[in-house]
């Protein structure tokens, strides 16, 4: 698979994240701080994002060592997203609905590039046990 097919998928599976995470922060911002709604809708739609980016981007195999490694990965796209939101909502007056969109986009490139490292670098003998065989034999 070319990287132009790697860039599209990752693409496509990141408007699927921004949505999943988007409602998540819609309804938990119901009920919470804007930030704190950020934070647990980030956290629970990475988990989606790694099987998506695992299976549908890069067309691998979940392992443990790849699913520990991954929010690793995504720790400068929470920076970024998380100083992007408070700069727009709090210093730029940006509406709190709105502002986490905007914030997103420009931390697309960094995400790319460190989760193909991830989804992409070698395995060790030790970490080629993939989660679904895993979860399976239990």
């Amino acid at each position: 698979m070319t990287v132009t097919w790697q860039i599209l998928r990752f693409t496509l599976v990141g408007a699927v994240n921004t949505g999943t995470y988007y409602a998540l922060y819609i309804l938990l911002g119901l009920r919470l701080p804007y930030l704190a709604a950020h934070v647990l809708a980030f956290a629970l739609s990475m988990i989606g994002s790694f099987f998506l980016t695992t299976y549908f981007t890069y067309r691998t195999r979940p392992t443990w060592r790849k699913f520990l490694l991954f929010p690793l990965t995504n720790a400068a796209n929470f920076t970024i997203t998380t100083a992007g939101v408070y700069i727009l909502v709090d210093l730029l007056s940006i509406n709190p609905t709105y502002a986490p969109l905007i914030a997103a986009a420009s931390a697309i490139p960094i995400t790319f590039l460190l989760s193909r490292t991830i989804m992409l670098g070698p395995d060790t003998t030790r970490t080629r046990e993939s989660l679904t065989e895993t979860v399976a034999s239990k």
